[in-house]
């Protein structure tokens, strides 16, 4: 058993009690990897955490990190003015990454996206979601899911794959949109599903991408093939997107900045799951925030994500995003960081076992340098990070 002596603050979403506890001056007992009650078994290891803040590692439950370089050449041109529609319509956005993932290597894909993964466990990151949705071909789709499937087996993090071949239009089908969401049903889809690595399907539903009708056909092919989906939502404009993940019965809607009433009463009346990506909204230089409090009170459950990307936000810290949660979308603290944890795992269908340390829990912990949870967005990007844990093993920090 390894013990976790000397907690001045211990901060984590209860389930049972429906709301985030804060203890002060307390333990925490771990045993075969996961959170426990003392019991009496003899203490192996005494972990002393200093009087500091202790929470749950953040869970991220959407991310694109397979991908083989940056896009800072468009971050320049939005820099001058140029918009995220017009860097795409002009053969830029997530068209301009497809050729570096066909072409690269399953070791060179393996080799970039793990540093990537080492830097999420650096922020204090123990789970994510990941996408692929760069290759934009059965070979290269594939390609991507097997590089994580890889990692998720040789890398402490806990990934969990997600299929997303409908993230936009590949250059040889782009006039041909019908005929690339046949493949995507009748080819992509069957072979990632024997595949067996993606737990999701995800579609870019948007105006000027995929059509309501046209990822209502690829989810619930998904669903067929036992795929969940999930949904890139009415980002841009109202394209009724979140009405079809209520549809669907989508375990998550995300970004939701352009969310219509209809959208919103839709996710009420539904079990979806809106997580949110302030990092998007910022990293573009928009200020539409998603309006987190209005989902909020309509009883709608709200998760975050940071949707690290090359192209639209290539961040990677949950904690800054609880940072931007709490300043600009008018989120609590509290709410914030359950997003980040218990709400995140929720949408992932893993709540159970990660995004909390409830008895049983898996022992997934961040040991902070600061003393109080709301340091966290407090100190914004100086990040006070002493250890990261992940299954009671240490994956980042000092001795």
């Amino acid at each position: 058993m390894i013990k976790l002596s000397n907690i001045g603050e211990l901060a984590t979403y209860h389930p049972r009690e429906g709301k985030v506890r804060i203890n002060h001056n307390t333990e925490l007992f771990i045993s075969d990897q996961h959170i426990t009650a003392s019991t009496g078994e003899q203490v192996e290891k005494i972990i002393d955490c200093q009087g500091k803040l202790v929470t749950p590692g953040f869970v991220d439950p959407h991310t694109h990190p397979v991908f083989y370089r940056g896009r800072q050449d468009e971050f320049a041109q939005r820099l001058a003015g140029a918009t995220y529609q017009e860097i795409a319509a002009a053969g830029g956005g997530i068209r301009s990454s497809i050729a570096g993932v066909r072409s690269a290597s399953h070791d060179e894909l393996i080799r970039r996206t793990s540093a990537r993964l080492d830097r999420f466990a650096a922020l204090g990151t123990t789970t994510i979601e990941a996408k692929s949705g760069y290759g934009l071909s059965s070979e290269a789709e594939l390609k991507s899911l097997a590089v994580l499937g890889e990692l998720n087996e040789s890398h402490p993090l806990d990934i969990l794959p997600t299929f997303l071949g409908a993230h936009a239009f590949p250059a040889e089908y782009s006039d041909l949109p019908d005929e690339y969401v046949e493949l995507i049903c009748d080819e992509m889809i069957p072979a990632v599903a024997r595949q067996g690595i993606a737990k999701f399907c995800d579609v870019f539903c948007e105006n000027g991408y995929y059509t309501v009708e046209q990822s209502r056909r690829i989810l619930e092919t998904a669903k067929n093939f036992g795929l969940t989906p999930r949904l890139h939502a009415d980002e841009f404009e109202d394209s009724g997107a979140a009405q079809l993940a209520a549809e669907v019965e989508a375990l998550s809607a995300d970004h939701l900045m352009a969310i219509s009433p209809a959208g919103i009463e839709a996710l009420r009346s539904s079990k979806v799951i809106a997580t949110l990506l302030p990092g998007t909204t910022f990293f573009l230089g928009q200020s539409n925030y998603a309006p987190a409090r209005t989902l909020l009170d309509n009883g709608i459950t709200v998760a975050l994500a940071t949707d690290f990307n090359p192209g639209s936000c290539h961040i990677q810290s949950m904690p800054f995003i609880i940072s931007l949660a709490t300043i600009q979308m008018g989120m609590s603290l509290n709410e914030a960081f359950a997003a980040a944890t218990y709400f995140a795992a929720q949408s992932l269908g893993i709540a159970t076992s990660v995004g909390h340390l409830s008895e049983g829990a898996q022992a997934d912990f961040i040991i902070w340098g600061v003393d109080h949870l709301a340091e966290i967005p407090y100190t914004v990007t100086d990040l006070p990070i002493h250890a990261v844990y992940k299954r009671g093993r240490k994956i980042f920090g000092l001795d």
